[in-house]
Parts: structure tokens; sequence; C-alpha cells
């Protein structure tokens, strides 16, 4: 039976009390040692300030009170547990604000109302004691609710840290701390940081850095004044100096199991080949056999998964080249579609190869030979053996665009004690967005950066300029509609859409690119049973007259549709598949409609969709009501257009940063040529 809320409240009072009893209890059978010796001197020449911990760190923050007379005020977060931490200051005359940071939730905790009322007890004198970094991580980062709180009060942020030679430390994302009764109990003060009023965002970024460093080295200097070890009490993957988490037993197995398999891998490989998903003029390359020449020098590795991976990292290859007139590439891919894209538009300095298949031997066997100087991995590449075949060469490795689904995520989550030992051996990840951030770190990646998605930053793709004019020759005057990257199970829904459509536009041709081309002939059939007149591209055929669908069964030809049609439905997003990419859409300059499922490209669709440059559609009814007024009003299809470009504006950046990072771990040219 579920407990009441009066219950509840009534139980974490308890606790609290109970809470309370305990900080008193360490403080009366610990011997307690401050430095600088004066600390509370300067804290209280410095009151009203903000005094910062770090979360899991605070039991003991009450001794950095100056006398029983400082006014202190804490903010504490909106949930259960805030009855217990209330509880506990209470005893200890604190004033309670309620409300906490987003930590890159959706949900609105508080926080600017909390920042408010923070500001206005520190204008009425005083002190705020306060965790620097927000749930759910990561954890020891400073977030920037706390240095603006600094740049609105005018007052200082002094970072703190307190340790006890005895403490338990419980398995949370922060290390939640319990310090124990007869220690010797650390109190440490660092020099107040403060953040002028007319602050910038460099300025502030500058001051959070500050703030972060200054608790880190305060946290430290206290775990090493009270005689502690501050591995126990440091979060999982926040320590950049620790070694990785050795394999766990599901690693090892998996890893074996692969190895076992190897005398099957030819089988699998020619079944794959038959239905066209291998090439076996290349069957090598997937053993780890490379099928031409390492180039001399620098040599940059970079895999992706398939053609939307690789599109967004050739515009990477291509600014790391400009920088580095000398460096080469290694593309790697894993599919037959991405090795037709990495031949068509990878420049003279790099090479293509297929990924070799995840055994130990195969991996080692492609390290061996290419010997690369840097590792890129794009987006969520996860492959264990490559990845710890690549650490145990001390070779460095990046994860890129770094994205995680949700599912996949609670996955790796349930299977912490293999991910951390993957996660942990990136020397850096460059997610996509800050929830993204948080999800990385929180399964043992230990420098993670939020930098955005480097498709918002990709050209467009293509356009063949004489295919583009055969098309409109045979299309003449026909208005077009385009349904791009669609899945199984909404193809249908187009085609009554089109049927709609169709009774104001009579003569209205649907293009339909279905995600995986191999579908093509499949879905003709369907169309035609449904009494459609229907055209395969991959036949060599271009709409005639009497053409009602258009499938474009072909591959890299987005550009040259999107140059085509007005208004395109980017697929994957009518059913829950996470939606597909509508940046090269937007780019060609087409109206983008989407479905309700488009949680892959969750900052992409939110960001045109709160700048009306994208339309929600759920139904073929939908489809055909969105089309027809974007055909009907040319005005309302340009604003569109212009919603979407000043959307794709707010999210553009990744590229700069992504390559400023990646450069740091190249590296120099002369010292590779002298070793």
């Amino acid at each position: 039976m579920a407990r009441s809320p009066d219950t509840t409240r009534k139980l974490n009072r308890l606790a609290g009390s109970a809470l309370a009893g305990m900080i008193s209890l360490v403080k009366r059978t610990s011997r307690a040692v401050y430095e600088p010796e004066n600390a509370l001197v300067r804290l209280a020449g410095d009151h009203p300030c903000i005094v910062a911990v770090w979360h899991g760190q605070f039991m003991m923050s009450s001794g950095f009170r100056p006398s029983p007379e400082t006014k202190v005020a804490a903010m504490v977060a909106r949930h259960g547990d805030a009855e217990l931490i209330g509880a506990a200051m209470a005893r200890f005359d604190v004033e309670l604000i309620r409300g906490a940071g987003a930590g890159g939730r959706r949900k609105d905790r508080g926080g600017a109302y909390a920042l408010r009322q923070a500001v206005r007890y520190l204008k009425d004198g005083y002190s705020i004691v306060m965790t620097a970094d927000v749930p759910p991580g990561p954890a020891r980062r400073a977030g920037m609710g706390i240095v603006m709180m600094a740049r609105l009060s005018g007052r200082p942020i002094v970072p703190c840290a307190a340790a006890t030679s005895r403490f338990k430390s419980l398995n949370t994302w922060s290390r939640m701390t319990i310090n124990l009764p007869g220690s010797k109990l650390a109190y440490v003060a660092g020099d107040p940081i403060w953040v002028p009023p007319d602050a910038g965002e460099t300025e502030l970024e500058v001051a959070r850095v500050q703030l972060e460093r200054a608790l880190n080295a305060a946290t430290v200097r206290a775990y090493e004044i009270a005689g502690a070890d501050l591995a126990r009490a440091t979060p999982h993957g926040t320590d950049a100096a620790a070694p990785p988490a050795a394999p766990d037993f599901r690693l090892k197995a998996y890893r074996t199991s692969m190895s076992l398999l190897r005398p099957f891998t030819p089988l699998l490989l020619k079944l794959r080949e038959r239905s066209g998903k291998e090439d076996p003029r290349r069957r090598g390359e997937r053993l780890g056999i490379a099928s031409m020449a390492r180039p001399n020098g620098v040599l940059c590795w970079v895999h992706a998964a398939s053609v939307g991976e690789t599109n967004a990292v050739l515009p990477v290859i291509e600014a790391l080249g400009n920088a580095r007139p000398n460096l080469n590439f290694l593309l790697t891919t894993g599919t037959v579609t991405s090795a037709g894209l990495a031949a068509r538009r990878l420049g003279p300095r790099a090479v293509h190869q297929y990924v070799p298949l995840d055994a130990p031997e195969y991996a080692a066997r492609f390290l061996e030979h290419w010997k690369p100087d840097l590792a890129v991995f794009t987006e969520s590449e996860i492959w264990p053996s490559l990845i710890l075949e690549t650490a145990a060469r001390n070779i460095p490795m990046a994860l890129v665009n770094g994205r995680l689904s949700h599912r996949s995520r609670r996955r790796w989550q349930r299977n912490k004690t293999t991910a951390m030992p993957l996660f942990g051996r990136f020397n850096i990840v460059l997610a996509q967005n800050d929830r993204l951030a948080v999800g990385f770190s929180a399964l043992g990646a230990r420098n993670v950066h939020s930098v955005g998605n480097l498709k918002i930053d990709a050209p467009p793709p293509p356009v063949d300029l004489n295919e583009l004019e055969r098309l409109k020759a045979a299309l003449g005057e026909r208005p077009v509609f385009a349904a791009a990257s669609t899945h199984e199970g909404e193809e249908e829904t187009i085609a009554a859409a089109h049927r709609a459509l169709t009774r104001q536009f009579e003569h209205l041709c649907t293009i339909i690119a279905p995600r995986h081309p191999e579908r093509g002939t499949a879905l003709a059939e369907t169309l035609k049973n449904l009494g459609f007149n229907v055209v395969q591209r991959s036949l060599g055929a271009v709409p005639g007259p009497r053409t009602d669908i258009y499938i474009a069964d072909t591959i890299g030809e987005l550009g040259t549709l999107y140059a085509l049609a007005p208004v395109a439905f980017i697929g994957g997003s009518l059913i829950d598949r996470g939606g597909q990419n509508p940046i090269e859409a937007v780019r060609h300059g087409v109206a983008v409609l989407t479905g309700p499922h488009w949680q892959n490209f969750r900052d992409a669709y939110r960001t045109l969709l709160r700048h009306d440059g994208a339309i929600e559609v759920k139904s073929s009814a939908d489809i055909a009501a969105a089309v027809t007024r974007l055909f009907e009003s040319p005005a309302e299809l340009q604003r569109m257009r212009a919603g979407a470009t000043q959307a794709l504006s707010t999210l553009s950046g990744a590229l700069d940063k992504t390559v400023a990072a990646l450069l740091l771990y190249l590296p120099d040219e002369r010292l590779k040529r002298a070793s």
C-alpha cells in the first residue's frame, strides 16, 4: 500500500532530524582543521556570499558558517528528499530556497524562481549555500546557474569543501558521502570568485570553469588534510587521470565468442553478399585485411556506420584537412551504400575501407596495418573489440556527434559494468546536446562536452544537374510532393494523402524515396495493388504523364529529389523509428513535414517547430491539409522556409567546435617524422 503524503512528510522529518543529529555528532567527536586557519574570518568578511560545494559533499557544509548569528539560506530541489534536508537545516536555523537547475531535463524544476529568490536573499544579507553541479549530472561539472547568481547579486562565490577521515560513499551519480564520527575533519575555503555585472557569455564561461577548478582543488586538499581516500568519494568518470575500468565478465565473454565464431564468418559474409549487403570483391577488409597500403605521415582514422553518419563526418574530414595540409585520412564504414558515397566524395588524401567485423583478431590485424594516430568514432558506434584493441595501443580515441537513443541508454545503464570500460576509454566525447552529455557521463565517459549536432553544419546533399534537368523535363509543370527516407508502414499513408491531394491537384506526382532502397520493388507492387500508376527509378525510368507515384529506390540522390519538390515529408516519424534527418531538406529550401516520432533528431525538430519551420502531421488527412496550404500560399511557404533557416542558425557551430577539439589529439607532423 502506498504511503500517504502526510506519512511521507513525517518520515522525512524524522530522517532529517536524525541527519541533523548525525552532523552534530560528527562535529562534537571530530578534530576540525580549517585551511586557511582564518577561513571563518574571511567568510565573515565576504558575507553575504555564495558558498559553493559539490553535490554529495555537502553534509558538513554547516561548518562554514562564521557564527550562529550569520544569516544563511540553502538551495534545495523540489522533491521528497527536500523535506528530509529541510528538517535537518531547520535544526541549524537555515532558511530554505526550493528549486534547482534543469540539469539537461525538459521538466521545469523551479530553477528560475529559485534564482530570483536567492538573489533577493543575498540582497537581504543572507549567505547562500548550494551545490555547483546539478542533478542528474554530470557530476563535478559546475552549472551556469550559480555563476548567473553571482553576476545578478554582485556577491562572490566561495568554493568550499569538507572531508572526514572516516566516511561511507553511496553509489549515486554524485557519490553521496556520509561523514562518520570520530574523524579528522577538514574544512577548506578557496579564494572568492567575483563575476562582473556586465559579464558576457565568454566571461561567464571563464568564471564557471574557474569555479569548477577551484572546487576540485579545494576537494582534493580537504581529503589530503583529513588523510582520506578521495577516490572512494569521486563519482565515476570524473577523474581523467584514473585508468578506465577493466573489462567485465560479459565483455570478456563477448570477445571470446567473437573469436570462436570466426570459422563461420565466410558463410555469414556470403549470405550477406547474396542480398547485396556486402561487396564480395572487398571481403578481406571485413576480416581486417587491408586492400591498400597505409599512407605515410600522420593518419586520422574516422569510422561512421552508414550514409547518414558519413554525411555528417565528411565536413569534419575536410575541415581537419584544411587545418592540417599534410594529414591523411582513413574512413571506414559498414555498408555498401556508404562505400559508394565515400567513393564519390572523399578527397585525394583520404581512403575508404570496410570496417572489420568485431572479433579481436580482425580488429588487431586492421590496427597493426593502419597504425592510426587518432581514432574518431561517430554517433553511437560502440564496437567493443575495436575500442579495446585501439585503447590497448594507446591510440587516442574520440566519439563525435555522440548520440544515444533512449532505448540504448537504458540498455547500457542496465549493463553499467560493461559500459564503463568502453565509454571510459574515449579520450573525449563530443555529444549532440546537454541531455546526451549527461547520459555519456553516467556511462563512464570522462571528458564529455556538449557541442551540437554535426548534421546541422553539414552541406546540403549534392544535386546531379543533368538528372535534375531530365526529371524536370519529364515532370513539366506538374506539382511535386516528396516523401523521403520512408519506412515500411508509412508509404500507404503517403499514398492515401496523394489520393486526397489529387482531388485538388489533379496532375500531382508524389516521389517516395524509401530509407532502404532494396524495398523498392516490393513497395511498387504494394502501391500498384492499391490502384496507383507507379514507376521505379532503379529501372532507369522517369515519371510519365500518368505516373502517380515515382519510387526513387536509388542511393545518394536525395539532393536531386529535394531540388524538385517544394514540400517533403521526412520518414521514420509516422511510426516509432525516431525520425530521420530533416536538415538536408531544409538546406535545399524544402518545407518539412514530420510525424510525431522525431526523438532521434530532438534538438533539430524542437527548434524547427518552435520557429514554425516544420509542420507535425499524424495522418494522411494532416499531410494532405498541410501540402494543400503550402501549395496554395507561396507567402506561407516562404515564411516556413525563413523560419527553418532561422532555426538552423541557432543550432550551428558544432563543426568548428569538433575540429578544434580533435586537433588537440593529433601529433605534430615533425615529431611524427622524427620518430
